[in-house]
């Protein structure tokens, strides 16, 4: 086993290669912490090949990411000091630990839910000053432009009631989406009633002004996997040479990691006929609840899996599209804000897992995950994708007339 190949401060564009590597992640509030111990096996599976210093930035031509899967994405790419990523894989569910109670401060006692309900009516469950400042103090003034591979992080602005994805690939073209990463990372995971709004205002290097009032991308897509995709997919119509000769529909060239933060499927908690008497405040909170964002976020996340899993295997690709997800959280495990320390453990047992669950694999017929025959476990999965990722990157390294290799 290869261990000490070096690392190169920056990936070579696919031209290089044979494929444009995606990793993407999705919202789910303090559920991060799942992908965060999925994220921590890839890395550790790069680390075997590559040596200690691998991180997943090194590998993924484009990480995207929804709401608390944005977060992610900027611990990811924002640079050090040292121009490395800010955060390892690893340290990310520590960082959840640690700051998940202080972002959704618990109330106990009989009044509780009274409370949230008082609160509800009054403004959002929590007012999001201890999130902001942790962001502003993590990230500083890193923008886009300086992640340290290519990023793409829905929002969505309310004010034009259209989607905004903060896109390395716009940042050339459209300079006001230059933005700082911290304002990117507090608009994406403003979930509605859960935090506020945020508003800012961006400069551009001429001068010019633009602003933004933005809401948790995960109204609009929750699964950012395909916002990745198509972003790939305009710069190879705008004829990017980073990615010559790849053609706009050839998804054979794509490997795309999709992980998700759980879902309560299996628990079958809601029913047309008790929805049927639901109010406005039932469909905000139901016990510990909130069944119209669950409802927007598992239809957002779901018909970009579904889309996805269409055209892949349509293409005879499905081998190069891994989607992670558990469909079985109940209780507490599937709040987005339940940071009790015995939930937040749970949810480090439920991640751990979930990479010993069999790959699973959307049926077309009935929009149901079922296991992939012969397919392994996800643990196993990730193993496959690790090489397959690092085989990419040497052979990028290998073609290049500029190698970057330190």
């Amino acid at each position: 086993m290869e261990v000490n190949r070096s690392i190169s401060l920056k990936l070579q564009p696919p031209t290089y290669g044979r494929l444009i590597t995606i990793l993407s992640i999705d919202g789910g509030g303090i559920r991060g912490i799942i992908p965060g111990t999925i994220l921590a096996f890839l890395e550790s599976q790069l680390q075997e090949l590559d040596g200690p210093d691998a991180r997943l930035a090194d590998y993924f031509d484009v990480i995207s990411g929804t709401s608390t899967g944005g977060l992610v994405t900027a611990m990811l790419t924002a640079p050090n000091e040292q121009n490395r990523p800010l955060y390892a894989a690893k340290d990310i569910t520590q960082f959840y630990l640690d700051h998940s109670p202080k972002i959704f401060p618990q109330k106990s006692g009989i009044f509780a839910p009274l409370i949230n309900i008082f609160q509800l009516a009054t403004g959002p469950k929590y007012n999001g000053k201890y999130l902001h400042k942790l962001i502003k103090e993590k990230l500083g003034e890193t923008r886009l432009h300086q992640t340290l591979t290519c990023v793409a992080i829905p929002t969505f602005d309310i004010k034009r009631l259209q989607p905004t994805i903060f896109s390395s690939f716009e940042v050339g073209t459209s300079s006001p989406v230059d933005a700082r990463l911290s304002d990117v990372c507090i608009s994406t995971s403003a979930a509605p009633t859960f935090l506020p709004a945020y508003y800012f205002k961006n400069t551009d290097a001429n001068g010019n002004e633009q602003e933004f009032n933005l809401i948790d991308g995960g109204v609009a897509v929750n699964n950012p996997a395909l916002v990745a995709i198509t972003e790939v997919t305009k710069e190879i119509f705008k004829g990017n040479s980073d990615f010559f000769p790849i053609k706009p529909v050839d998804y054979g060239r794509f490997l795309v990691i999709s992980v998700g933060t759980g879902t309560k499927k299996e628990e079958e908690k809601y029913t047309s006929q008790k929805a049927a008497k639901w109010n406005i405040l039932s469909w905000l909170i139901k016990g510990s609840s909130t069944p119209l964002i669950d409802v927007f976020s598992q239809a957002s996340a779901d018909m970009v899996d579904y889309h996805i899993s269409v055209v892949f295997q349509a293409l005879h690709s499905e081998d190069n599209y891994l989607r992670i997800q558990d469909d079985t959280l109940t209780g507490s495990l599937a709040s987005i804000d339940a940071a009790t320390k015995e939930n937040m453990n749970n949810l480090v047992k439920t991640g751990d897992a979930l990479l010993k669950k069999p790959v699973s694999r959307m049926n077309l017929q009935t929009g149901q995950a079922e296991p992939v025959e012969n397919g392994g476990t996800n643990e196993e999965a990730l193993k496959k994708f690790a090489k397959l990722l690092s085989d990419e990157r040497h052979l990028r390294e290998k073609n290049s007339p500029h190698p970057t290799s330190v």
